[in-house]
Parts: structure tokens; sequence; C-alpha cells
């Protein structure tokens, strides 16, 4: 591990003063501390945001806010969040393992770096780690990797469950600089690889994830995750959706779905969404809508299964859903 400063600020002002360009926030320390272990990243000095005032988990008229310092397992468990989007707290139970979840704090899940083994191997090329040096998987083992939101130098999946159930529910995420606030929408807060994959959301160099904002929806209490991976516990999706429902009886007003494990970002699909409006929520409305799902899809070599999986995986999320009543 590369030697580091140290610092621990007592408010967010202190911590965004001593912020710059080769510095790291610890919250959790579950993905940062584990690639420093691997020189994949280096930063010159880390500051632990841990005392600072972002925690709590606040229902109001508009939706639920939560501070980027609680944990994943409390939110999981908050009656808040399980009654009202339980898609959130079925994400979160779904990742990592309990010890993590723990740990592990909000905004670091969010802001987690992928799991490409090329992306972890210092010894490997990988644009997303070291710009212009290549991308391996385009060719070699990419079983894992993805096929929507690609480019020629990058095809790493985002790693987050809890940023795919957000995505769907059109959360955003209060970011804080020196300059100010801003409020973005998750959708928006990632991007795509493109030509510059090292650039992986729209923070500014020293700004604070602080909030994540759940804006109010009747209905997503009919929602939920599911995830398809190779072992039940402690393993990343193959594919996995996140999806909810306005049902009047048998018919569907409207729809929510993004999925993970296949997109480059946490993917949302309008085009099923809107292929599911109006129809009745049966096994094959839902499969003819999922069937849109890998629409621009670019599979690779060893992937192309995902093309059916992800479809497989949003048709049993949904009936699911529809078992809820």
């Amino acid at each position: 591990m590369h030697g580091f400063s140290f610092a621990a600020p007592a408010t967010t002002a202190e911590a965004l003063d001593l912020a710059g360009d080769q510095s790291a926030f610890l919250a959790g320390g579950t993905t940062l501390v584990d690639l420093m272990k691997l020189d994949v990243m280096t930063p010159a000095k880390v500051i632990d945001i841990n005392d600072l005032p972002m925690r709590g988990i606040q229902r109001g008229r508009d939706g639920i806010t939560i501070g980027a310092l609680e944990r994943m397992t409390d939110v999981a468990l908050s009656r808040d969040v399980a009654n009202l989007y339980p898609v959130v707290s079925q994400a979160l139970f779904a990742s990592a393992s309990g010890q993590l979840r723990n740990m592990a704090s909000i905004g670091g899940n969010l802001l987690q770096r992928t799991r490409c083994d090329y992306f972890r191997d210092v010894t490997t090329p990988c644009n997303k780690r070291q710009p212009s040096s290549g991308c391996p998987a385009q060719t070699g083992e990419n079983r894992g990797h993805a096929i929507l939101g690609t480019s020629t130098a990058c095809v790493a999946t985002h790693a987050s469950d809890l940023a795919v159930a957000l995505v769907a529910m059109d959360a955003k995420v209060r970011l804080q600089s020196k300059e100010g606030e801003r409020l973005v929408a998750l959708n928006d807060f990632y991007r795509l690889p493109g030509e510059t994959p090292s650039v992986e959301n729209v923070l500014k160099p020293g700004e604070l994830l602080t909030q994540v904002h759940l804006p109010r929806l009747s209905w997503a209490r009919m929602s939920a995750y599911v995830k398809v991976r190779d072992r039940s516990s402690y393993e990343f999706a193959l594919a996995s959706a996140a999806v909810a429902l306005d049902l009047r009886g048998d018919k569907v007003l409207d729809a929510r779905i993004a999925v993970g494990g296949v997109g480059t970002k946490p993917w949302r699909l309008p085009q099923v969404e809107e292929a599911l409006k109006d129809k009745s929520a049966t096994e094959e409305s839902f499969t003819a809508a999922a069937a849109r799902a890998a629409e621009g899809a670019r599979p690779l070599s060893h992937n192309e299964f995902k093309v059916v999986l992800v479809q497989r995986t949003i048709v049993r999320a949904l009936m699911s859903v529809r078992g809820v009543r």
C-alpha cells in the first residue's frame, strides 16, 4: 500500500477544505481500503468523514431522505424504507454479506468501483484504472461484463445493487462542495464510459455525496428486486431487475424498471415501462415488454447469454410484484 496522510475532520466545511484532486473520503472503507491494498487506488490523502452530520432516515411529505453515512443494514431494516420502497430494502439485503452491510455506507455503496478483474489487477491494462492503456476484457474473459452502454474503451459493469433500485425509483443525490450544494438525479449522476471510462460520475474533485432522496411514489409499495448470480450470497449480479407496478385490477397503469449486472451503469428501461402501460398484468404481456430490454445490446464472446437472462429476470420480478396485493 502506498503512503498517505490521514485526517478526521469534525465538520463538513473542514472536510471540504481538506479535499483535493489526490484525496479520498473514507466512510465504511469496504471499497476504498480494499482497493488501496491492491494499489488500484493510491490517494495521497485519506479523509475520514464518519464524524460528519450525514446520517438519519427521515420521512417527509415528499418522500424519504437518507444520510450518506447511514449503514446499509440500518437502511434495509428501516420500517419506512421496507414498507414504502421494498425494492430498496430487498436490493440492500441482496448486496455483499451481513458483515459488510453492517460496515458499508449508503454513499460508499453508490460510489463503489467496478468488480472487473482487469480493473483490480494492476499487472494488466485497464482504461478505467489507467487511461489509454487498453481494455483486455474486449477479447479476454468477459462472462460477467456489460452488454449495454459499452464502448471500445470499457465494458465493465456497475457493481451496486442499491443503485439499480434507486434509479428505478427516480432517486436523487445531494452533492456538496465549497461552492455550494446541488441535487442530481441518480440516473444522470453516473456517466457512460465512452472514451473516458476513468470518469465514472459527475462528482467534482473534493465534492461530497451527502444525501439520497427517494421521491414520494404511492405505488412504490408494489415493487421488488430480483438478482440472478452464480451463488446465493456474497456474489455480484449476472443480471438483476428492480421493478414497480401501478396496477388497477389486472391493468398496468404505470411502471418503473431498471436492471443491473448488464450495464456499464444502472440501466433504466423506459421502453419496457412504456410497453407495459395499459396492458394486462400477465406473464405474456410481461414477456413481450421485457423482450425490449436488450435493445442496443452488444454482447461479447462469453456473455451473450445475458440478453435472454435479463429479459427473464425482469419477468420474474414483475410476476413477484403481481402476486403482492
